[in-house]
């Protein structure tokens, strides 16, 4: 049998029991040992309780506040101490300064209670890493858009240009505009997911046919890099947001046009494992390192593979916060030129 293991707050509240007992065990005996040496002293005949019921309850009263004040003064300096640290190092947290650590000492509890506070603050300190980057990122990418479009709107309006050149700029400003859409999309999508904690509006629909639109919506991107599909699967049902998951496919598949090389494969299929329906999507062409299979999900997050300009950090957070709502799964695996996402969708 596995021995289960002990909690820092079952420790801590034995360790709280024990000092008690421990107090008062030595406020019997200390009672106890003066009550004998009163005897012996023959300020008592004899040491019968009863006889002293009051004196006794009274020695043990002093004794015990005594012993308590006593212990309470040196034990402060022990137990008070982490505890200022830790409201310390709260407060600096709150204040923005991330980068803050704390050391509590051995004693029992505190030192795992200093290892999750400081894994708090770095994961504090990474997400505001990511933000700040985004923040750069996002105002570099919503101003150069901008200021193109303004550039080629004013030189249209000054120059007399060729139709084929009007053209030209027509299409550059179309693409401009489209990006802006995506960001804008994106940002509000994920702000509605990620305040929406009970996923609604669930109802048995064809995954097979919803896949294969999202596919087709996207033929101009895939078309574009000579891309060669793979799309071959059989007609599958599932329960679940269909707009919802609809954003998941879209994001999938758009972000792996995006990282396939030029004439590289592409394919998407679906099978059941079990009570799961799993949807893979794989690509060939940029690799994403192992260590970074986890931080591909997080918000903002661009690994140092990706081409910032083809995104922005935010279509892979959606997609896991989708398929958190719908609780299932999603994994990335990385190797021999194929990057495979996979997502397992339960029955609700």
């Amino acid at each position: 049998m596995k021995k289960r293991k002990i909690s820092e707050k079952t420790r801590i509240r034995a360790t709280f029991i024990v000092g008690v007992a421990i107090i008062l065990l030595i406020a019997i005996v200390l009672v106890y040992g003066l009550q004998l040496l009163l005897v012996a002293l023959e300020v008592y005949a004899n040491f019968v309780i009863e006889n002293s019921i009051f004196e006794w309850v009274l020695m043990f009263a002093i004794i015990s506040i005594v012993l308590g004040l006593g212990l309470t003064f040196v034990l402060e300096r022990i137990i008070l101490k982490p505890i200022n640290i830790l409201l310390d190092g709260m407060k600096k947290l709150s204040d923005g300064e991330f980068s803050t650590r704390i050391d509590l000492g051995k004693m029992v509890g505190m030192q795992g209670l200093a290892e999750k506070f400081n894994t708090l603050a770095s994961e504090l300190q990474k997400i505001e890493i990511l933000r700040s980057d985004f923040v750069n990122n996002f105002s570099h990418e919503l101003k150069t858009p901008v200021v193109s479009i303004s550039s080629l709107i004013a030189l249209m309006k000054k120059s007399r240009l060729s139709k084929d050149k009007q053209m030209q700029y027509l299409n550059i400003i179309e693409e401009e505009i489209s990006r802006l859409s995506e960001m804008t999309t994106n940002i509000l999508n994920l702000s509605r997911i990620e305040n929406q904690s009970i996923l609604t509006d669930k109802r048995l629909f064809n995954l097979s046919e919803q896949v294969r639109t999202c596919i087709l919506l996207l033929e101009k991107k895939w078309e574009k890099k000579h891309l060669e599909l793979d799309v071959d699967f059989d007609e599958y049902y599932v329960i679940g947001n269909e707009d919802m998951l609809k954003q998941v496919w879209i994001n999938l598949i758009d972000n792996a046009v995006k990282f396939s090389k030029k004439e590289g494969k592409l394919k998407v299929s679906i099978e059941k494992e079990g009570k799961q329906t799993v949807v893979k999507v794989t690509n060939e062409g940029v690799a994403i390192p192992e260590e970074d299979y986890q931080k591909v999900f997080y918000k903002f997050y661009q690994g140092q593979n990706s081409n910032k300009k083809e995104g922005n950090g935010i279509g892979l957070s959606i997609v896991k916060h989708i398929v958190d709502l719908h609780e299932g799964e999603i994994s990335v695996v990385s190797e021999n030129g194929l990057t495979t996402f996979t997502v397992k969708l339960n029955q609700l």
